[in-house]
């Protein structure tokens, strides 16, 4: 056994008691800071609940026509349903409006070789092996 063996033995053992503890206090209290405020992460400007972090923009919706008059503004509850469509949650018909209305580009028509070709034999170049005079 080499030199190490005792201190890898006790790292070992610290680490084994270290989970048996748990969290520290600072870890705790980390912890139940990030609970709750992710508890009211959304909260209606009307009625004042609150909604998870995780709560999608079709539930918020369904709270707005739910909860409140007919005709109020999801935008007036919730901030982020700000342009909110009902009828697209997704958002996948406004995407496919975006790129429809996308200008797209020509692409500048290559010049053939054969082009090319011409201009030099316009030029007055030769093209291909000639015949070699000996002399």
């Amino acid at each position: 056994m080499g030199k190490g063996s005792n201190v890898q033995k006790a790292q070992a053992a610290r680490e084994r008691n270290q989970k048996k503890l748990g969290k520290s206090d600072e870890e705790r209290k980390a912890a139940s800071a990030k609970a709750s405020k992710d508890a009211v992460a959304f909260v209606c400007m009307l009625c004042r609940q609150t909604f998870m972090v995780n709560a999608k923009p079709p539930t918020l919706y369904l709270h707005v026509t739910s909860k409140h008059e007919s005709g109020t503004d999801p935008a007036s509850c919730f901030e982020s349903l700000a342009g909110y469509d009902p009828n697209d949650p997704k958002g996948e018909k406004a995407a496919e409006k975006a790129a429809a209305t996308k200008v797209v580009r020509k692409k500048k028509k290559k010049k053939n070789d054969t082009d090319d070709l011409a201009a030099l034999l316009d030029a007055g170049l030769k093209t291909g092996k000639g015949k070699k005079k000996f002399g």
